[in-house]
Formats: structure tokens, C-alpha cells, sequence
């Protein structure tokens, strides 16, 4: 890992996709202080549940949303912390943005200009008002992946951060944001994220960084192949899908498919 100064400071992998007692142990044993967990294609009740079961006074567990707007072949994901009412995926970026706007959400933007998943540096433009932070650092990225990364959340002066975007319980604390100040509560957090508080972007380095990229990018091919296909034409409609009884029709109108 990176250097980190000594002193008070709370450490926060920003981004997990799992959640269960081995994660919990892993992230203790990478000294976190807090996660956040935003699983795929799960409603909000359900990770909120599921994030109560497993925080504790030794580990804070934030729920929270990556809603992939856009369609298959043209998804832009945003990471959304503080909700108070669901949002489905497969909704327009800008229906979804004015819902979390509406909310007044914590709105950040994970891997951008990643392939066809991810917000462009245009979109960032565009939505800079309500993006509280960037991430400039995954574990999925090449070198020069989070070095445009970095240069979009300079050139915009937006408040970094990073996360291990964890797919796997081994992941998790391979990237966290350390924050210069101790917090005690969720909201505590997720004020440190929108008004852009003192943080240090933290991650593997050497033989663990590339073992984690290796790892973490060869499920991100089983999620654009078997997974997709499973989702598209086997399983059925996604629970957060926008057209889904559950959201009892208020986003059809924002559907895009």
C-alpha cells in the first residue's frame, strides 16, 4: 500500500460488490474503518438490510447504488450513497441525475471513461454540479486508465477517491480512501465525501496491484459474457430494472428499453 500519514484518519473502500463474514474479516485485517456496498442489480431495501446485518461499532457498512443508466450496449454507472427512495437501472443519465439531485444524494462517479460503462469526460462536464467525487483509482483500470482519470478530476477540481470495487471477499481494501479526520456515523461520511474534506487515495502496489487487476478483470469478462447472456435471455427482467412492479411504474417513462 501506499503511504498514509500517521495521526487520526478513517479508511473507506468506497466500493464493494459483495458482502459477507469474509469480507467483514478482510476488510478489519486491511485496517478499514468503513465500506460501502453497492451490489448489482439488487433493490435498495435488500442492501440496506443486508448492510445493517453486517456493520458493527469495528466496521461501518454504507449502503448505497451503482445504477447503470444507458442501455447494454451503452451504460454510464453512478454511485449513489444517502438515498432515501429507490432508483432503478436502465433509466436515462439525466433522468437518474435529477432523481438523485432530488434526493440530494451523494453522487459519485466510479472508473470513468472505462470502456462502455462509464461516464465520459463530457458527461463529468455536464453533471459537475451534482458529482460529489471521482474515483481515480480501480483496481480494473491500466496505468493510463487512472491516469485520465485523474487528469478529468483535476482539470474539474472534483474531490477524488478510490475503492477496490470488489467482486471477491480477497479484494476488498486493495484500494480505499483515507480521510485526514475520525468519523462515527454514515452521514458523517458522506458529508466528508460532498464537501471534499482532507482524503489520500491508498492501493496495492506491485505484485498485489496487478494481482488484483488480473483478478478483478477476468470477472468483469464473465460478467460481459455468461453473466450478460444469463440476464438478458435466461433470468428474465432484473428486479431494478425501471419497467419492474416494485417502482410501481413511476420511471417507465424514463426506461430506455
Amino acid at each position: 500500500m501506499a503511504d498514509v500519514t500517521a495521526g487520526a484518519e478513517f479508511r473507506v473502500d468506497c466500493h464493494v460488490k459483495v458482502l459477507n463474514r469474509d469480507v467483514v474479516a478482510n476488510a478489519r485485517s486491511a485496517g478499514l474503518d468503513a465500506i460501502v456496498y453497492a451490489p448489482h442489480f439488487t433493490r435498495l431495501p435488500e442492501i440496506r438490510r443486508r448492510a445493517e446485518v453486517f456493520s458493527s461499532d469495528d466496521l461501518l457498512v454504507i449502503p448505497a447504488r451503482e445504477v447503470f443508466t444507458g442501455s447494454w450496449r451503452n451504460r454510464k454507472h453512478v454511485l449513489a450513497l444517502g438515498l432515501s427512495d429507490p432508483v432503478p437501472d436502465f433509466i436515462s443519465l439525466e433522468a437518474a441525475m435529477a432523481e438523485f439531485e432530488r434526493q440530494d444524494a451523494t453522487v459519485l462517479i466510479p472508473h470513468p471513461e472505462f470502456l462502455t460503462v462509464s461516464l465520459g469526460e463530457d458527461d463529468v462536464r455536464t453533471y459537475e454540479e451534482t458529482i460529489d467525487a471521482l474515483e481515480v483509482y480501480n483496481p480494473k483500470h491500466l496505468p493510463r486508465d487512472n491516469r485520465r482519470a485523474r487528469d478529468i478530476a483535476e482539470s474539474r477540481s472534483i474531490p477524488p477517491f478510490t475503492s477496490s470495487y470488489a467482486h471477491f471477499a480477497s479484494t476488498v481494501g486493495a484500494a480505499y480512501t483515507a480521510f485526514d479526520r475520525e468519523f462515527e456515523t454514515e452521514a458523517e461520511v458522506l458529508e466528508a465525501l460532498e464537501n471534499g474534506i482532507g482524503r489520500r487515495v491508498v492501493h496495492a502496489t506491485g505484485l498485489e496491484r496487478w494481482t488484483t487487476t488480473a483478478k478483478e478483470l477476468l470477472h468483469l469478462g464473465y460478467e460481459n459474457t455468461w453473466e450478460k447472456i444469463d440476464r438478458l435471455f435466461l433470468s428474465g427482467q432484473e428486479p431494478t430494472h425501471a419497467n419492474h412492479i416494485a417502482y410501481d411504474g413511476r420511471f417507465e417513462d424514463d426506461a430506455v428499453y
